[in-house]
């Protein structure tokens, strides 16, 4: 690969654009109209402006990104997270006008983005799912009989959802009746797809994800777990490795569970294997994630392997050159996403200037963002503005470095939730590692 056009903006735009510059890759920033002063506009070797502010009309504009990519030249393209990342019809454009799209195949996009399919083909490998329905359901009699077969309480989800959009729990058949229709029309406005399926509701559960890698010929290995149980909405907040709810003897089931996942699906490039942990150590496969994810500096942090390089080498057709055997999980990891948004008014969105801006550093602290002071936060895109992970010998130690991480921290003329997670972070039940999905919800409540 001699050019790479990042089709992104924010923290992922500027962690990729560096990885190439390590990589003495060539790099192309597409921008917005309101990025237009953007950090990684400033980072890449050339910049092209792709539309107006609003989405639809540039980040998710493939014919102006593509056509950005033939005018300068570039034989790949990077989606980063979010966007296009996980668009089936995007990767195909790519492949056809003979450019490199940094992920998987469109075919395993459209198979995996199908959230029901791929339960099934998951339960079809000896994968452990969730107990739900068989594929999705059309109507809410059939929807009933599921729930009425499976026990309550149940979920609703749409089958191309992502991000925690498209969920709603029914404890019993009002519930259910009410809900059917709502998630269907959630479906449909976010995902333009009213496909929904049913699955039994785990109560309390550890959200716990296994990066892999996967390259072109066969090789597959995983890089440990994620816990990314700290959620609101289903939104991660902060995300560790590795997981206190999980032993070596889980760690191993779970980790030959996602490499099995993936072979299943003729898989290539990094992915995420997500599953939910019980209270009794099962595991349920919940979906795959066929991009880069938010979190994966804290894998990097523990492995010492680049999740970025090798993405761009698995798509150059190199062969994974490390084996399961020399994977070397050491210390622990932790980030938390700063968000400009305000805890206190419902986590409204908080745009505007950075007027002042002190980011922490020293001894295993890693900061990937594109701000800068004097930067003007858009109000068109995710509030997420810095993730802020640490490094530490032990969970102890890496608690107490993220402790101080926040309070170092400085963003002046926008709110943000960093008291919110200085909250989390010095409360006892995090602490001791006793927390699930609904720790916010049950512990933080008056301020959710």
């Amino acid at each position: 690969m001699n050019k790479i056009l990042i089709a992104n903006r924010g923290e992922i735009a500027v962690r990729i654009i560096r990885a190439c510059k390590e990589m003495n890759i060539k790099t192309v920033a597409v921008y917005s109209e309101a990025d237009r002063d953007a950090l990684h506009t400033k980072l890449a070797d050339e910049a092209v402006c792709i539309g107006p502010a609003v989405s639809t009309k540039s980040y998710l504009n493939i014919k102006n990104i593509i056509e950005a990519a033939c005018i300068t030249k570039a034989d790949s393209i990077h989606p980063g997270f979010g966007f296009l990342s996980e668009n089936s019809q995007f990767a195909k454009i790519c492949e056809e006008s003979n450019i490199k799209f940094i992920g998987p195949t469109a075919d395993v996009i459209d198979l995996l983005g199908n959230k029901s399919n791929a339960k099934e083909m998951m339960k079809k490998a000896g994968v452990p799912v969730i107990p739900g329905s068989d594929g999705s359901v059309q109507n809410a009699n059939d929807a009933l009989n599921v729930a009425n077969k499976i026990g309550y309480p149940v979920m609703l989800k749409a089958a191309a959802g992502g991000g925690g959009k498209g969920i709603r729990i029914a404890n019993n058949d009002q519930e259910l009746e009410t809900n059917f229709n709502i998630v269907k029309q959630e479906a449909k406005i976010s995902f333009n797809d009213d496909e929904i399926y049913i699955e039994k509701f785990v109560k309390n559960p550890r959200h716990v994800e296994i990066q892999i890698l996967a390259d072109e010929h066969g090789n597959v290995i995983h890089l440990g777990e994620r816990d990314c149980s700290i959620q609101r909405n289903h939104q991660k907040m902060i995300e560790e490795t590795p997981s206190t709810a999980v032993d070596d003897k889980l760690r191993k089931k779970m980790g030959e569970a996602a490499v099995k996942a993936a072979k299943v699906a003729n898989y290539s490039s990094c992915g995420t294997v997500e599953f939910l942990v019980d209270s009794d150590k099962n595991f349920y496969f919940m979906e795959m994630n066929t991009r880069i994810q938010v979190e994966h500096p804290i894998t990097e942090m523990r492995t010492g392997i680049d999740i970025v390089k090798s993405q761009i080498k698995i798509a150059a057709g190199e062969e994974l050159k490390i084996k399961q055997k020399d994977v070397e999980f050491r210390g622990h990891s932790i980030e938390c996403r700063i968000n400009a948004e305000n805890p206190k008014k419902k986590f409204m969105p908080c745009p505007g200037k950075i007027t002042g801006l002190n980011l922490p550093g020293g001894n295993g602290i890693r900061i990937d963002s594109a701000i800068y002071e004097g930067y003007t936060i858009p109000p068109n895109y995710d509030s997420m503005i810095a993730k802020i992970i640490v490094f530490g010998a032990n969970r102890n130690e890496a608690v107490s470095k993220m402790k101080r991480a926040l309070e170092e921290l400085v963003i002046d003329g926008v709110e943000t939730n960093r008291d919110f997670l200085f909250e989390i972070i010095r409360n006892p039940d995090f602490i001791r590692g006793n927390f699930d999905t609904s720790f916010i919800e049950k512990r933080l409540k008056n301020d959710c």
